[in-house]
């Protein structure tokens, strides 16, 4: 894990997170929320497609490195 991301807490984790989901999916993940339980990265929301899931995953690998991070994105 980066310097940087290693003196984020919970709460500026989960933001850094989802601005970088956010960015990497244009916006096309409904209710999205980020949430850090006990340094597990959880994200969840809705999308049409399973591109988009995936968009997710990667925007949250990248965004935390190697903070580990469960996808609950569901397609519908």
């Amino acid at each position: 894990m980066s310097e940087l991301l290693a003196t984020l807490n919970p709460i500026e984790l989960a933001e850094t997170v989802e601005r970088s989901v956010q960015h990497r999916t244009g916006g096309r993940v409904k209710g999205l929320r980020v949430d850090v339980v006990d340094g597990l990265i959880v994200v969840s929301g809705r999308t049409s497609t399973y591109y988009n899931k995936q968009l997710v995953t990667h925007a949250a690998m990248d965004a935390a490195e190697e903070t580990p991070f469960l996808n609950q994105v569901v397609v519908c």
